[in-house]
């Protein structure tokens, strides 16, 4: 089986993560696309973020009714904070038939240097890069690894936005699916 794996904190996810998600379903050769969720990025600040079970319940609710895509938990049980390498060594051990490709925006895409033992990431799994406003993918930087470029919807949607614009007592309609604006309402989250 063809796994795209597309990580991220989803804090929370929204139709920016949706879009580009069910793009690379559609358009790449893969089985499914799992939407990995990290409980803690070491890159990113972490006093911002939802608790992880939470995040996962917004991202089931989002992926509802598309089969192509799935939430995937496996971080939550592997040492904090994630590391994609390591969770795609575990990925790999557990699932030793599946052919794991790995998603990721332009922006992390430039940052790749900085993640623990990205030599290895790109000497042994193809990575499918989407364009993010602001940030050139620049593949010829690694001229050995296969790195697709994907010609995806390009969105301005980031979960700190809507996370202020709910802070600030405005609407995130059309942000964010509706039964995931509906949760975070309901249960006073990011306020």
């Amino acid at each position: 089986m063809r796994i795209g794996l597309y990580f991220g904190s989803f804090n929370p996810i929204h139709t920016g993560h949706l879009i580009i998600a069910n793009h690379i379903a559609e358009h790449y050769d893969f089985d499914k696309v799992w939407l990995v969720l990290s409980p803690h990025n070491p890159l990113k600040e972490s006093s911002t973020l939802l608790h992880e079970y939470h995040r996962l319940h917004l991202v089931n609710l989002a992926l509802a009714g598309n089969d192509k895509l799935a939430a995937c938990d496996i971080e939550f049980k592997l040492p904090k904070p994630s590391y994609t390498i390591d969770t795609l060594t575990h990925l790999q051990e557990h699932y030793p038939k599946h052919r794991f490709s790995v998603i990721m925006g332009s922006d992390s895409f430039q940052n790749l240097q900085r993640w623990k033992n990205y030599t290895i990431l790109l000497r042994d799994y193809p990575i499918i890069v989407y364009q993010r406003p602001g940030h050139e993918a620049a593949p010829t930087l690694y001229p050995n690894a296969s790195i697709t470029e994907a010609k995806a919807p390009m969105l301005d949607i980031s979960s700190s936005y809507i996370r202020a614009q709910i802070k600030n007592g405005k609407s995130i309609q059309y942000l964010c699916p509706d039964s995931v604006a509906a949760y975070i309402k309901e249960n006073r989250y990011y306020l």
